[in-house]
């Protein structure tokens, strides 16, 4: 829909406010803002939406892999076989033997429940990325160093240096009966995930360590495995299952974060359908503003029509004065939400302070940070939405004005 000179003349006109138009240039305003915080609410909501199901997946698979390897019972003994199994299926670009149960630990009367994890050297030096005190280095078989998370730091008291006792009730056998097994490890580092319930319960030590304590011998408890793709772990393991079927259980990521990972694509479809009618009460608000300016100019409309102007050329002019409006509240609301969510986390404290609200408790939302991630086909599928549905209200204003008889409404001038 191309305008000539002419049509382009009348509907910047009847775009800016002239003597006596104040009202409708009020709700022609009104119709813009709408449009604008329309598509902002949406690109804000569902990025933030995307950005937690991608940061919790990164970090959940980032620190259990893809699948997890169990034997029954809780212990792979011929584990050595079954790794070399694993890192030969296609697709498969990690495996690692793993070592994960819970225990107590205590520390100057304070009592946590904790998840000790005996991981190899090459997946403890992984998360030197996430460490915010101390070493990895000093985490070396037999040394008795420990690293813990941050939120257990926190409610144990512990700091880099002191020593935490680690209670296995799972003990020795003694004549008076089990003995629960206690050994004192030294904290040599602390890191941070970024999901609180890991940070509040992970003990990391060297596999040998883990064994010692919890009196494995040689065995381990499971095979982590990282996949080439994560949204293709169940094909790319599919073989396996079969090869280990009766020996071990192979888990994927999916299974084990079903109801979470189902849950934040039903709440995030749900969130798109409730927020897509805010652009369309906006679009009514365009529909009725160009109605008003229809019905305002209906002699300016009909003196057009005797001077030559065409209906094709009204329908232009009005259709292109709606979708305007809607293109420029579409622009000014993405930029709105782009600018919202690089201060995000500036918004969230900003509202606390004035609110005294905790808005975001990381022991309700997993993450310790409201995330974002923004997916270039949403945003464009949000404009483009935003723009069909503005130009499809124009429709009725511009056929109404293309419609004007001007022989009847001249006829009482």
């Amino acid at each position: 829909m191309i305008l000539n000179t002419f049509e382009w003349t009348i509907a910047k006109r009847y775009m800016l406010p002239g003597r006596g138009e104040a009202f409708i240039a009020l709700v022609a305003g009104i119709s813009l803002a709408a449009v604008m915080l329309g598509v902002a609410a949406l690109v804000i909501v569902m990025s933030v939406m995307n950005g937690f199901r991608a940061e919790l997946l990164d970090k959940i698979v980032g620190l259990n892999g893809h699948a997890i390897i169990q034997a029954y019972g809780g212990r792979l003994d011929d584990w050595q076989d079954i790794l070399k199994q694993v890192r030969a299926t296609p697709g498969v670009t990690r495996a690692s033997p793993l070592i994960e149960q819970p225990l107590l630990a205590t520390f100057n009367g304070r009592v946590e429940a904790i998840l000790v994890r005996g991981n190899t050297a090459e997946d403890i030096k992984r998360l030197e990325e996430k460490r915010v005190a101390g070493s990895f280095a000093a985490l070396t078989p037999g040394s008795s160093n420990v690293a813990i998370g941050s939120r257990l730091a926190e409610n144990l008291g512990a700091r880099v240096g002191d020593t935490v006792t680690v209670v296995n009730p799972a003990g020795r056998s003694t004549p008076f009966g089990t003995v629960p097994r206690q050994i004192a490890y030294t904290v040599s580092a602390i890191f941070e995930i970024g999901v609180y319930d890991y940070d509040q319960a992970y003990v990391v030590m060297p596999i040998p360590d883990a064994q010692t304590l919890l009196l494995t011998g040689d065995t381990i408890g499971m095979i982590e495995v990282t996949t080439t793709n994560a949204d293709t772990v169940n094909q790319t393991l599919a073989p396996l299952k079969q090869q280990l079927a009766g020996r071990a259980v192979v888990t994927d990521w999916m299974t084990i974060n079903g109801s979470l990972f189902k849950a934040l694509a039903v709440e995030r479809v749900t969130m798109f359908v409730v927020l897509s009618i805010i652009v369309l009460v906006a679009v009514f608000n365009i529909l009725s503003s160009l109605i008003m300016l229809v019905r305002a100019k209906t002699r300016d409309i009909a003196i057009l029509r005797t001077m030559g102007a065409t209906r094709r050329s009204l329908l232009k002019i009005f259709m292109t004065i709606g979708f305007v409006i809607g293109a420029l509240g579409t622009m000014v609301g993405l930029g709105l939400g782009f600018v919202f969510l690089y201060f995000r986390q500036s918004v969230v404290h900003a509202v606390e302070w004035i609110t005294g609200q905790n808005l975001w408790d990381p022991s309700i939302r997993f993450l310790t940070e409201l995330p974002s991630r923004s997916d270039p086909v949403e945003i464009v599928v949000i404009s483009v939405m935003a723009l069909v549905l503005s130009f499809l209200a124009t429709l009725y204003p511009a056929m109404k004005a293309a419609s004007t008889d001007p022989v009847q409404v001249l006829r009482y001038e």
